[in-house]
């Protein structure tokens, strides 16, 4: 760190000093912030004078903490010049806080928080702003506590924090807090075992409104849940039953929502209101029944629950919405950027990411509205955008391309990079646009001008390009797919149309798809898509705000949400956002989410070690430059609770060295409730088994709620690779991609590759898949090895023999058994032969002739192996 002299910059003249220290002191009880109203209480006395002082940083030994507190405006504390930092006073006692002055240096807190702690360890926010301007700050607040400290989180200056005085006025003689009067559990989340119908959910007893219940269904045992947020220390339990009550039961607390303590139990409930005394700590509190007292179910009007002292969760930074941490690798453009300085940033990232499909870094690059000349060329794991509302408020003349040079010109693995949110024109005299790409390469909400260009799925020639996603786009002109074996089309708008086709190309909701005419050409048409929410994206208002803009559902839609049209959906502030960091705790982020924050992931691998919990309703997490969150130490990665309308979106989950019953899990196991007015949705969700190094699941994604949309996705387990990163069967170790337990459940775009056993597992009713591509293992040693039962290996596709409704079209299973090329697949679909359980136009494939699929769908179709390498059926049953 670099020090400065206490004089090295212009300070207050002495005489106004003073001056500002005697008006604060005369008139501490009456100065308040604009529109703030003083309570009438007795003049409050200044405590913290004198007192210990302690800082998490000093620039010198000449700005020390105490400084602060010393009563002499002529001497100041001074950390150092980063983010965040905090300096805490002792008052020795616990008192009740009225007023804190704050006499900032030049170098002042632009966002902070006041807290205030009995302990030095938990703390309450009792103040917080990311609008400070320094000078005198005379703060009125409402608060009790041992300590009190300032917490800053974004400096004003380039320098660090500076104050002259911290002044912390109050009265002493507070006591230890006492049982709460406040329901800590109102309004929050709530999750039952079960509930007898729709409208008894478990939300009911938690709203605060006595005529609305839970109920259960009439079985033993129920019980039900609600996420407090945050620890907090609990002091009593209010059970109001209706009617059917319990007879038996606990009261639980938990940290994690999985492993609970036990703080009250009895087997002699009576019903009526029950007033619990407890003693206990948790984030989360549920009632356990285990013996009912009549024959209906558990039924509760109201679970109140009442806390003591504050929380222990880790602080959550305010976000700035007009100048946003969006972390140090993602660069922000705008049409004042010279563009030699824009063209040697996108330079430096594509000679760096070019072939680094394994490495740690992640990028975004992103462009404010305005007019531009660059060439995008893409490597892994960069993210090209722009921050309009519409793709056409940003206009890059040049180039948004991906090649595959760096492969010799096969595309097959340029995989983990984003083109989102703008418009191309290209060079004079240049017509053809590369998008060489295959899974995990989303080109969204883009507009490629000119009905003269094309664009082009493959590498121009130079070998084979293996799937991709076209999403909300509009192509003036011809999109040519060329050598590209497989692609998925959603709600785009083709000028001059399409030609080519190789495997499987499903065309849905698009404007100017080819003609349906499977397999010769294999192009699947499917005039309207059902159901669907585009995905959400960061952009930039016409005050200089960033925000997040949600599109809102349509259905039965064909083409573009924006192209000659207003997209409907709704617009949130960037400032209801927690930007994550890598390094970031879970426990700091599911604060966050506890206060009701919305998520924006940075670039860069995010390690956990306990599960992202996301409970409130209609909650959006949404990643730059793909955004990585690595479950270590045997954690989940991410649970969302059986709640509306949760937007996950340019996420990558990626599993740990220790094996991961899961990486991330959408609903409680036992879902129930119905979402179909408002579903949750995944847009360009990925996942990793193995890679840059071992990893282990389990199972990848379990979908358990119902009416879940997922909007592109590839889970991937890596059994072949470049040189230098392990694979191996009983390495990467994962046994099933997806798995699907909720009913109505929709996937538009599904890449599931390379699993241990059933690469998808479909037990829920109503099923719905657009668009399948799939790659069976390739590393399996022998036959012995890869066995389910008396069955040659495992089906790609498996739909339980109890689902009675479930549709699927434009399927694509292949073989690469190169370990052993005499292992046989029995078959890639398992499903019910039901009338109701359709599948249209599938393609099985021995790839190159290693190893063989022996039948298409159950024991329907032909087999693919050297002899005959592809394999087409347009219907099941």
């Amino acid at each position: 760190m670099t020090s400065r002299a206490t004089s090295a910059r212009p300070r207050p003249r002495r005489a106004v000093r003073h001056l500002l220290l005697g008006l604060s002191v005369a008139l501490a009880a009456a100065l308040t912030p604009t529109g703030a109203t003083t309570p009438a209480q007795a003049a409050p006395t200044l405590l913290s004078q004198g007192r210990p002082a302690t800082a998490s940083s000093t620039e010198n030994a000449g700005t020390p903490a105490s400084a602060a507190v010393d009563g002499n405006t002529g001497t100041r504390w001074a950390s150092a010049f980063s983010d965040p930092q905090w300096l805490q006073v002792d008052l020795g006692a616990r008192a009740t806080i009225s007023q804190v002055n704050l006499l900032w240096e030049g170098a002042y807190g632009r966002a902070f928080q006041l807290q205030t702690s009995d302990d030095g360890a938990t703390w309450t926010t009792i103040y917080s702003t990311t609008t400070g301007a320094g000078g005198t700050q005379n703060l009125t607040v409402t608060g009790a506590g041992r300590y009190v400290r300032m917490y800053g989180t974004a400096r004003g200056t380039g320098y660090g924090y500076s104050l002259w005085e911290f002044q912390v006025y109050g009265e002493t003689g507070g006591t230890t807090p006492t049982c709460g009067g406040t329901n800590a559990a109102q309004g929050r989340p709530a999750t039952a075992s079960s509930s007898e119908n729709a409208t008894l959910s478990a939300s009911a007893a938690v709203d605060g409104n006595a005529g609305t219940r839970w109920a259960s269904t009439a079985s033993d045992p129920q019980w039900l849940r609600v996420d407090l947020g945050s620890t907090r220390t609990i002091c009593r339990v209010v059970l109001s039953w209706e009617a059917a009550y319990a007879r038996a039961f606990q009261i639980q607390t938990s940290a994690d929502g999985n492993a609970w303590t036990t703080i009250y139990s009895t087997t002699t409930g009576a019903g009526g209101t029950q007033t619990l005394d407890v003693t206990g700590s948790g984030r989360y509190v549920r009632m356990y029944g285990t013996a009912r007292g009549t024959a209906y179910g558990y039924s509760l009007w109201e679970l109140a629950v009442n806390a003591t002292g504050g929380t222990s969760e880790p602080p959550v930074d305010p976000t700035d919405p007009r100048n946003p941490n969006l972390g140090p690798n993602t660069f922000v453009f705008d049409p004042s950027t010279p563009t030699s300085t824009i063209q040697s940033r996108l330079n430096t990232l594509f000679t760096q990411q070019e072939t680094n499909q394994f490495g740690p870094q992640r990028y975004a690059v992103l462009f404010k509205p305005g007019t531009y000349t660059a060439d995008v060329n893409l490597g892994f794991f960069t993210q090209v955008a722009g921050l309009g509302m519409s793709p056409d408020d940003v206009n890059l003349n040049g180039h948004v391309r991906v090649e595959a040079a760096w492969f010799g010109g096969n595309a097959t693995q340029n995989f983990w990079r984003a083109a989102e949110n703008l418009s191309v024109t290209l060079p004079a005299g240049v017509s053809v646009e590369r998008w060489a790409v295959s899974q995990a390469a989303p080109y969204r909400r883009m507009h490629l001008r000119g009905a003269q260009n094309q664009i082009q799925l493959w590498n121009g020639g130079d070998g084979w390009s293996s799937g991709g996603l076209m999403a909300d786009t509009r192509v003036d002109g011809l999109v040519v797919s060329g050598s590209q074996q497989q692609w998925y089309s959603r709600n785009s708008e083709f000028g001059n149309g399409w030609t080519g086709s190789v495997w499987n190309m499903v065309f849905q909701g698009v404007t100017g798809a080819p003609p349906p005419h499977f397999p010769n050409p294999s192009h699947t048409v499917i005039p309207q898509t059902p159901q669907v929410r585009e995905k959400p994206f960061l952009y930039v208002d016409g005050t200089g705000e960033y925000r997040v803009f949600v599109p809102a559902l349509r259905a039965n839609s064909t083409g573009t949400s924006w192209y000659n049209k207003t997209p409907a959906g709704s617009s949130i502030s960037l400032s209801q956002f927690f930007i994550v960091q890598p390094g970031t705790s879970a426990a700091t982020i599911n604060a966050a989410l506890a206060q009701g924050k919305h998520l924006l992931f940075t670039p860069g691998v995010h390690r956990v070690t306990e599960p992202i919990q996301v409970n409130r309703a209609d909650t959006v997490i949404l990643g730059l430059g793909l955004a990585t969150i690595q479950a270590d130490n045997g954690s989940i990665g991410m649970r969302v609770a059986d709640v509306d309308g949760v937007k996950v979106a340019g996420i990558m989950f990626e599993a740990g060295t220790t094996n991961s019953p899961v990486l991330m899990e959408v609903g409680p196991a036992g879902s129930a409730a119905s979402h179909a007015a408002n579903p949750t949705s995944l847009h360009d969700v990925f996942f990793r088994i193995g890679g840059p190094h071992v990893g282990k699941a389990t199972n990848t994604l379990t979908v358990n709620s119902d009416n879940v949309i997922g909007d592109h996705m590839w889970l991937w387990r890596a059994d072949h690779a470049a040189s230098g990163v392990p694979t191996g069967w009983t390495l990467n170790t994962a046994d099933t991609g997806l798995t699907v337990n909720g009913d109505n459940v929709t996937m538009y775009g599904l890449f599931v590759e390379h699993y241990q056993k059933y690469q998808t597992v479909w037990n829920g009713n109503g099923g719905r898949t657009y668009f399948y591509q799939n790659e069976m293992p390739y590393d399996p040693p022998n036959q012995a090895a890869w066995m389910n039962a008396a069955t040659r290996g495992y089906a790609a596709y498996k739909v339980a023999d109890s689902v009675t409704s479930h549709q699927a079209f434009g399927l694509g299973s292949y073989c690469y058994f190169n370990v052993n090329p005499a292992v046989v697949a029995d078959r890639a679909i398992e499903a019910p032969t039901n009338p109701n359980v359709r599948f249209t136009n599938m393609v099985t494939v021995s790839l190159g002739g290693v190893g063989t699929i022996n039948r298409v769908i159950n024991n329907a179709g032909g087999t693919a192996n050297a002899a005959t390498q592809q394999v087409y059926l347009t219907t099941y049953p």
